[in-house]
């Protein structure tokens, strides 16, 4: 399946698990999240390339942005390991089944970062900010079914605070 058809069919099952407000079925994982966490990818050291255009516009708090989406374990293991830059408006939305509590961590990521962890009804219930290399976890204060990483400082440059709304 090509990549473009695999991210079409991400956004649609994204818009379909909202509207149904997190009625699908639970994938049986369990535990932390398998992005930037305590999961090695064992990946070598080698910058991994810039997103090939597949962007999807959601809005923050109001504010559109552009962002690539992990819904598959190898995609959200990577996240943004290795790369050196991410733009402005830009960010990686990592993609859950179910509702829990999320944990990432920076091994191998090298850009300052926030995460928000978003609810089910994409509300959201947390924001932290992240160091580059740090093998520090950084669970979710609440059950979550999505994570946005964005560059650091980006939530709070834009007004965006816990309780404000993710619009797919």
């Amino acid at each position: 399946m090509s990549r473009s058809k695999t991210m079409a069919g991400a956004t649609l099952a994204l818009l379909a698990g909202l509207a149904v407000l997190g009625c699908g079925a639970a994938d049986g994982a369990d535990g932390e999240a398998a992005s930037d966490t305590g999961q090695d990818s064992g990946m070598v050291a080698e910058a991994t390339p810039a997103p090939s255009g597949d962007l999807v516009p959601i809005r923050v708090g109001g504010i559109e942005i552009m962002v690539e989406v992990a819904d598959e374990d190898e995609e959200r293991t990577r996240g943004l390991m290795h790369r050196e830059s991410l733009p402005e408006n830009q960010g990686m939305l990592f993609v859950y089944t179910d509702e829990r509590t999320l944990s990432f961590w920076m091994r191998n990521t090298l850009i300052p970062l926030d995460i928000a962890y978003i609810d089910r009804e994409g509300r959201i219930v947390d924001i932290q900010q992240m160091e580059p290399q740090d093998p520090t976890t950084h669970p979710s204060a609440a059950p979550a079914m999505y994570a946005l990483e964005m560059n650091k400082g980006w939530f709070e440059r834009n007004g965006v605070e816990v309780g404000a709304r993710i619009e797919f």
